[in-house]
């Protein structure tokens, strides 16, 4: 089975995966947003006018990934089964990390939606802290975990 993103004419198009079985599909990825030690430390007092940033962020990564296909054009609709978004913050570096781990079973992969969760993640982060801390990084995203399908990758 050969999978092309071109047409006849060598113009983009979604590629047709009707032929293959679904199989369990995950993907886990992984961001940072580098905040300063004041604003990180008004994010876990909750001290943040627009509310609980992690709460937010968390809803907000949850919601792109299940929409992922409306913003990325060759996606495929891929009805998750699961969508986890995990924040972990490091104090000494000032920085929050974002896990994102999604799954289903369906033809194709569910790459996109994780790093989808994770970026929006880091995106609603940096919208809530913004008005305290212009130079807010986000950095690091990347696919950390694939599984399913013709192949499987982990990042070392």
């Amino acid at each position: 089975m050969e999978f092309s993103h071109f047409n006849k004419e060598e113009r983009a198009k979604m590629v047709d995966v009707s032929a293959k079985d679904p199989t369990l599909r995950i993907a886990k990825a992984y961001g940072e947003v580098l905040l300063n030690k004041e604003t990180l430390a008004k994010v876990k007092e909750g001290r943040i006018a627009k509310g609980d940033v992690l709460a937010v962020a968390q809803v907000a990564g949850i919601m792109a990934a299940k929409r992922n296909h409306e913003l990325i054009p060759m996606c495929h609709n891929i009805p998750l089964e699961s969508c986890d978004i995990s924040f972990a913050i490091d104090d000494k570096t000032s920085k929050i990390t974002i896990t994102s781990f999604v799954k289903c079973h369906h033809k194709t992969g569910v790459e996109m939606e994780a790093l989808m969760a994770v970026s929006i993640a880091a995106l609603t982060i940096y919208d809530m802290c913004k008005a305290l801390q212009k130079d807010i990084e986000i950095t690091n995203i990347c696919l950390l975990e694939k599984r399913g399908g013709k192949s499987d990758y982990v990042k070392v």
